[in-house]
């Protein structure tokens, strides 16, 4: 034994010296910090690395106790500098009212150094905070208001053969005026580019040989910031289909060997250790500079992953056990490194993957539909029954081939029913359109504006309380919904023709008022001649002009 000591205390000493070359100095920014707004630390080390970006390298945590006690890790990210000083930054966003603790805690192959204890103290925000999985028809705030997400996809700025016009700070501006609350929006090469060294189609990035684009970071950064401001929440989407196809994204990819990364294949992409290794680095670069972002409704791994599970033919590309493995691999990963718990997704067109659907840390499911919007209301009851989460159609659209404005009457129509199918369907996000350009074009943000009007309706009338109910209405389509002491109907003439047609209503209610709303002017108006017999409210004769939507309001006066 004493050999032993005597061969191990100069070691222990070396690794003792090398932990207290390590320094740490840190500042904090905010003069005062607010609940659920963005608190900053300018972070000075002095420790050696090689890859600052890599956590087996080089990693330093923000490590807090909440004032509940709660303990609270926060991973910060680098900005720059080399081994003899390098800077870093911590952005944190508070859930917690009162005194916190903290310290910084610096790994390094030198060791593992802390720097001095500091303290901190958090005031109120009127703010709601993040959102959360509720249940299978809303999301829930930190602050328990209920949320359900009406927008649509704006999955990237304009690309270089596109008109200019269409950038976040045109198209977000005016879905928030408009009464949107939510978007989706993509990380590819040509948008929001993060590991992408080599983009293309795109005029507002440039290629780099930096680690991180710094056009992707820039743009990031001012996009969370535009979110905030303009009270609209976003998933976001970190990977999309293309990266993995050969004629698509993976001879550019940054995890492909001929880049320099670790995969030959796009099933070593989702198999290899080093390949899941790099990708969590990603994430926990995400979760370190963006993930104070209350704006950033959940994070999305990939868009439509079957599309590069399959192909055209669906023969299998990709075994799904290693996409599976992998999605299981990364939403624990992600669930551990985000002291937020921001809500975690990802998404196909239309084929399942085996298992996906199952995995815990998803806490929704998606699919996309195109050229089928009338399927929508019956896609949700199958998969919360089979596999008990909220499931969402992250897609849809009258057809998915491109933006031509020869069928914009067709898809026009299409963007207004499938808003309300998804009002009147047990989903926490309805459907979002597809070809935000052509919407624009069109001017339709308008329509956001009932929707989300109905919508905060049915909240406010029910605080959370949605049951479907039966309505018939002749040749009309027909949905509708018990919130609280309210009746909401939606009925539609999907026709060419003009149809006058007797509305049935199940409800158990004798004294009551009724008042009609009209989508495309925003116009109540009392409706009359409706009558009840104690099991059945009947309104005689309801008249729809071709294709024209109506929404009914029964309340119940009896209570």
């Amino acid at each position: 034994m004493k050999l032993h000591y005597k061969i191990l205390t100069p070691l222990l000493l070396l690794f003792a010296c090398a932990a207290q070359a390590q320094q740490i100095q840190y500042h904090l920014l905010n003069a005062k910090v607010i609940e659920f707004e963005k608190t900053e630390w300018d972070i000075s080390l002095s420790a050696p690395f090689v890859n600052p970006y890599d956590q087996q390298d080089i990693s330093v945590d923000l490590e807090m106790v909440s004032p509940s006690g709660r303990p609270v890790v926060l991973p910060c990210y680098f900005e720059k500098g080399d081994s003899t000083l390098s800077n870093w930054k911590a952005r944190f966003a508070a859930q917690e009212t009162g005194e916190y603790s903290y310290h910084f805690n610096l790994r390094s192959k030198a060791g593992e150094s802390k720097s001095n204890e500091g303290h901190f103290n958090v005031q109120a925000s009127a703010k709601p905070g993040f959102l959360h999985k509720n249940n299978t028809w809303t999301f829930k705030f930190d602050n328990g208001r209920l949320f359900r997400g009406i927008g649509e996809n704006v999955a990237w700025e304009s690309r270089k053969f596109e008109n200019d016009k269409w950038t976040y700070d045109h198209l977000l501006p005016t879905l928030s005026k408009n009464g949107a609350n939510f978007f989706r929006t993509w990380m590819c090469y040509w948008n929001l580019p993060l590991e992408w060294k080599k983009v293309s189609s795109t005029k507002r990035y440039r290629s780099t040989n930096e680690y991180f684009n710094p056009g992707a970071l820039k743009r990031m950064d001012e996009l969370v910031q535009m979110t905030d401001s303009l009270g609209l929440y976003f998933m976001l989407t970190l990977d999309w289909h293309g990266h993995l196809m050969e004629a698509g994204g993976w001879k550019n990819s940054p995890y492909n060997t001929i880049n320099g990364g670790p995969a030959k294949t796009p099933t070593e992409f989702f198999s290899l250790q080093k390949a899941k290794e790099k990708y969590k680095n990603k994430l926990r670069y995400v979760i370190a500079r963006w993930g104070y972002s209350t704006s950033i409704a959940a994070f999305e791994f990939f868009n439509e992953v079957d599309n590069a599970a399959f192909n055209k033919e669906d023969s299998i590309l990709i075994p799904h056990q290693y996409i599976t493995q992998w999605h299981d691999d990364m939403s624990g990963y992600l669930k551990d490194v985000d002291p937020y718990h921001h809500m975690v997704t990802t998404s196909i067109s239309h084929r399942d993957i085996q298992g996906l659907n199952s995995l815990a840390y998803l806490d929704f499911n998606q699919k996309h539909i195109y050229k089928h919007t009338e399927k929508i209301p019956a896609i949700y009851p199958d998969y919360i029954q089979t596999y008990g989460k909220p499931y969402v159609v992250g897609e849809f659209g009258y057809r998915w081939e491109d933006a031509d404005p020869k069928y914009a009457k067709e898809a026009d129509f299409d963007f207004k029913r499938g808003l309300w199918y998804g009002l009147f369907s047990e989903t926490p996000l309805l459907p979002m359109s597809w070809w935000w350009e052509l919407f624009d074009d069109e001017k339709m943000a308008y329509f956001f504006k009932g929707v989300r009007e109905i919508s905060d309706a049915m909240l406010n009338a029910g605080n959370g309380s949605f049951i479907q109910i039966r309505v018939t209405a002749g040749k009309a389509e027909a949905y509708g919904m018990k919130c609280g002491n309210k009746y909401f109907i939606y009925l539609l003439n999907n026709t060419d023709q003009v149809i006058s047609t007797q509305v049935v209503i199940l409800a158990t209610i004798n004294k009551f008022s009724i008042r009609s709303f009209s989508p495309e002017t925003g116009v109540y108006k009392p409706e009359s001649g409706g009558r009840s017999s104690g099991k059945n409210i009947t309104i005689s004769t309801l008249g729809l002009q071709s294709k024209e939507a109506r929404i009914l309001i029964v309340n119940d006066e009896s209570k």
